[in-house]
């Protein structure tokens, strides 16, 4: 499902107009550096399935809120996980080194969400990441929802949810906790909306509250183990 407007049109980044809370986040996203946000950069070798999500800011009736999406128990990948919308690159998105995250952060929000990319002004990108688990190269997209629409599950075999966090339930101290990995690997988590939000998602949302000087502090010792597996 590929809209020729959005496939065609030109995207851009564009910072006039957007709110001044939004101050910080532009700052942070203009200057972190890579390994400040992950210790899993995209390999040397231009291996990996180039990607994009959409890291979208709205202005809800709690003031700040991010949208995220659960994704549907019966998928391969990270099945049942909350996720900001997002997937790979198809070639008629364009340049991956160019604007051809963009065209796909937005378009893919479009099919799982059923949001207005018209609605939409990115306003930044941080510098890409790297998913091992999935072989995924991941480009961060940021966002200004200026035209907020109605969003839903489009595909309920992709998606099983589609829904908001206030930025403020996201900062609470209560609301955060590290998750601990059967393989021993310990990450940021935040459980919001009656969900868990882990893994890559979380790691984002955990480096721009802390450089956006968002962050509040909270008991890193409280720990969430994930054995959904078992």
């Amino acid at each position: 499902m590929t809209h020729a407007s959005n496939a065609q049109g030109s995207v851009a980044l564009r910072k006039d107009g957007l709110p001044g809370w939004l101050d910080p986040v532009v700052h942070a996203v203009e200057t972190v550096e890579p390994l400040q946000l992950s210790r899993f950069l995209p390999p040397a070798d231009g291996a990996g399935r180039q990607s994009a999500v959409l890291i979208l800011f709205g202005d809800g009736e709690r003031g700040p809120e991010l949208l995220l999406m659960e994704r549907a128990s019966s998928l391969r990948s990270h099945a049942g996980q909350p996720s900001f919308p997002g997937g790979a690159l198809d070639p008629e998105d364009g340049d991956p080194q160019g604007d051809g995250p963009l065209r796909a952060a937005l378009r893919e929000a479009e099919e799982e969400t059923g949001l207005d990319p018209s609605g939409v002004q990115l306003f930044g990108v941080l510098p890409k990441l790297y998913i091992p688990v999935s072989g995924f190269v991941v480009t961060p997209v940021l966002g200004w929802w200026r035209e907020p629409t109605p969003v839903g599950v489009v595909d309920p075999g992709e998606t099983a949810r589609v829904f908001t966090v206030p930025v403020a339930d996201l900062t609470d101290p209560d609301n955060r906790a590290t998750t601990v990995h059967p393989s021993g690997h310990r990450g940021p988590a935040f459980l919001v909306e009656s969900a868990l939000v882990w893994g890559f998602t979380a790691g984002i949302i955990d480096r721009l509250l802390h450089y956006s000087g968002w962050e509040r502090p909270w008991d890193r010792d409280k720990q969430v183990p994930l054995d959904w597996r078992s």
